[in-house]
């Protein structure tokens, strides 16, 4: 997949993370598709990526990215069942991500 094309879905599907969570709270009752669309296109983005030509510590956090990913897929299921542990998952994973944005070395 084109590096453009991925972060336009990447970022597209940000935003659709974070509206489904805020309608979510507003007990929206399509919030968790919103929500699941979203956690999809960051799963996609991640699992997209090339990672061959990636050294050992940028697999590492490649690794952690997609783990993430899965983590907002499962948060968007214990949405669909109305239980709270969605926000112990997407904290985990709003973590994981904040980690791998500091830690991830600049490209020269």
């Amino acid at each position: 997949m084109n590096k453009q094309i991925r972060t336009t879905i990447y970022n597209f599907s940000g935003i659709l993370v974070l509206t489904g969570t805020i309608l979510y709270l507003t007990q929206w009752i399509y919030a968790p598709y919103v929500f699941a669309f979203g956690s999809a296109g960051i799963c996609l983005s991640y699992l997209t990526a090339p990672y061959q030509v990636l050294d050992f510590r940028r697999r590492r956090l490649h690794r952690f990215n997609i783990f993430a990913g899965t983590l907002m897929l499962a948060s968007s299921a214990f949405m669909f069942k109305h239980r709270t542990e969605w926000i112990l998952c997407l904290s985990i994973a709003a973590l994981l991500q904040v980690y791998t944005a500091f830690v991830t070395p600049k490209e020269k």
